[in-house]
């Protein structure tokens, strides 16, 4: 029986800290043994999420067909041995662009900091301040150009479908496809629902399994039910299926115009983009200029 997102993370927790003293007692033929071990388990956590998300169906239109499926994240007063919060009772933090992965998995379309941050606060029990998210895209482009494939996701950017450049302020993960990270003009009211339609999803799955969501995780979907008709009557705690229905019928009458401006811009940073292009964007024009200027 394959293991479990839980049982997997758990692992992958345990192999971090063996990683780092292993590093810290100098081991290198050590340290590169439970690296490699510790891509295996991520390829398999990456596969158990696929795997869950084919049985969980679609979240909202096609937005949320190839989604990664949010690991069944428990409030932490209900939390087991083998959720997320393992690793800070090894007193080991999680590295801020695993927090981020986690988020945007849950989210399901590209973010910001701020709702990055606001989606982990809801789901897990470790602060994740925006501000230390500010360097994270520069830093994984510079490992990504040293490195190249090497890790099984990245933290990239979200592209502007006409300049595909960075669009500013939103980070998305390199394993979605490009259609996925694509922002074309009706593009960030489409995200905005796969947003809400994810995060309703997860807290219906917590209330199906008999965990009671963090206020904070109740307030996220409010803010998002606000701002979708239908949604939500102002009367408690929105109601999880009526929101996911709500973001379903709106989304269907952005997707039509949505989509082919996002498929259109995917094929041609597919032929005239390199690989790391496809993630972090080609340089706007200002920084070309600049480096232009600046080089012998």
């Amino acid at each position: 029986m394959s293991a479990s997102p839980e049982e997997l993370e758990a692992r992958m927790a345990e192999l971090r800290a063996r990683l780092r003293e292993a590093v810290r007692a100098r081991d290198r033929a050590g340290a590169d043994r439970i690296r490699r071990e510790l891509r295996q388990v991520e390829d398999s956590w990456n596969r158990a999420l696929d795997a869950e998300a084919d049985d969980a169906g679609e979240a909202v239109g096609e937005v949320a067909d190839d989604a990664d499926a949010p690991t069944a994240v428990q409030d932490p007063p209900h939390r087991s041995a083998s959720t997320p919060a393992a690793p800070n009772r090894l007193g080991l933090a999680l590295p801020v662009r695993e927090q981020v992965h986690q988020s945007l998995t849950i989210l399901g379309a590209p973010a910001s900091p701020k709702l990055i941050s606001a989606a982990y606060e809801a789901f897990f029990t470790d602060p994740l301040v925006p501000s230390r998210l500010a360097s994270l895209r520069r830093d994984e482009e510079r490992s990504f150009t040293a490195q190249g494939h090497s890790r099984p996701y990245y933290i990239c950017a979200a592209l502007t479908y006409d300049r595909l450049t960075p669009a500013r302020g939103l980070l998305a993960v390199s394993t979605w496809p490009l259609e996925r990270r694509v922002i074309g003009p009706l593009s960030p009211r489409a995200d905005f629902l796969a947003h809400a339609a994810r995060v309703a999803g997860q807290i219906e799955r917590m209330c199906a399994a008999g965990h009671e969501p963090a206020e904070a995780a109740w307030r996220l979907l409010r803010r998002f039910a606000f701002n979708i008709p239908g949604a939500y009557d102002h009367d408690g705690h929105p109601d999880p299926a009526r929101v996911i229905a709500a973001a379903r019928a709106e989304s269907q009458v952005h997707t039509a115009n949505d989509e082919p401006d996002r498929r259109a811009s995917a094929a041609v940073a597919r032929e005239k983009l390199s690989d790391a292009q496809q993630l972090f964007g080609v340089a706007p024009l200002g920084e070309a200029r600049t480096v232009s200027e600046t080089t012998p």
